[in-house]
């Protein structure tokens, strides 16, 4: 088999409120790479409406806000796929050729607030639901099912074996437990590791869990200094052999912007060095 590329969204979190200038610099990466398939980890949508949701009365207290958790999400992923869009209507038009990647949505466990929403409270069944979530035609697979594409195992993040808790610890130890080829998103920062086996072939493991401009409170003002960026996997073999290749969101920032991206938040949003981490000059 050829070698093919997937392009690896992590989590956005997209939420009403925060920057998401990032969201055209990824699409656009998109189009200037054109992978033969594109994944979306999940966690897409932040849903911060639904991080408490253990009684009807927060539900509906909150509706107002889920609608808008929702048509924020929706709005961005419609801005991530009109470039590639309008792209492939070019090379059609031009007779150069198609390009028709593969496109994967991989349910997060913030997208999972809804089903965990409506299980608590059935009554909500059909008011509230993932069919809200446009995913602009990606294949959309449930919270933790598994798709695997070319050797290369994508979930949002894999369980351990007598919990619902993710497999933590070391890379290595996570290549232990999954013993293929994979990636997930759902912890921040970026973390890979490889493997070369005694016959004849590699694994990897690769976490890429955070693509956002924002900081999350709950991880207070010495932990928001996370690797952000997307990952493009060059040279897919259907062994599940590899080459990764991180880029972050510093780097997209000059590439579309042309400035570093300290300066482009500085410029754009008010008291963007008190507001977020990567607004700070290193």
């Amino acid at each position: 088999m050829a070698a093919r590329r997937h392009f690896v969204i992590p989590d956005c979190q997209v939420r009403p409120g925060v920057p998401t200038d990032h969201i055209d610099w990824i699409a656009q990466a998109i189009v200037d790479y054109k992978p033969d398939v594109i994944v979306n980890i999940g966690d897409w949508w932040d849903m911060p409406s639904l991080s408490s949701h253990d009684g009807p009365g927060s539900l509906a207290k909150e509706g107002a806000r889920y609608e808008d958790d929702v048509a924020t999400g929706n709005d961005a992923y419609a801005r991530l796929v009109a470039p590639m869009r309008a792209e492939q209507a070019r090379l059609i038009r031009g007779r150069r050729g198609a390009w028709n990647p593969r496109c994967i949505f991989t349910f997060g466990n913030h997208e999972n607030r809804i089903n965990r929403a409506i299980n608590n409270d059935p009554r909500f069944a059909g008011t509230i639901g993932e069919h809200h979530l446009d995913t602009q035609g990606f294949e959309r697979h449930p919270f933790l099912r598994v798709v695997e594409v070319d050797g290369v195992n994508y979930s949002h993040y894999f369980q351990m074996e007598k919990s619902d808790r993710p497999i933590g610890g070391s890379m290595d130890n996570r290549l232990n437990k999954i013993g293929a080829t994979f990636v997930c998103g759902h912890e921040q920062g970026y973390l890979v590791h490889r493997r070369p086996l005694p016959i004849g072939r590699t694994i990897h493991g690769i976490v890429a869990g955070s693509a956002y401009l924002h900081d999350e409170g709950y991880r207070g003002h010495q932990r928001n200094n996370d690797w952000r960026g997307i990952v493009v996997l060059n040279d897919v073999r259907n062994n599940g052999d590899l080459e990764p290749m991180p880029v972050t969101l510093q780097a997209l920032c000059r590439k579309y912007e042309g400035i570093e991206l300290h300066e482009f938040l500085q410029k754009k949003y008010p008291n963007a060095e008190q507001r977020f981490t990567l607004a700070r000059a290193a």
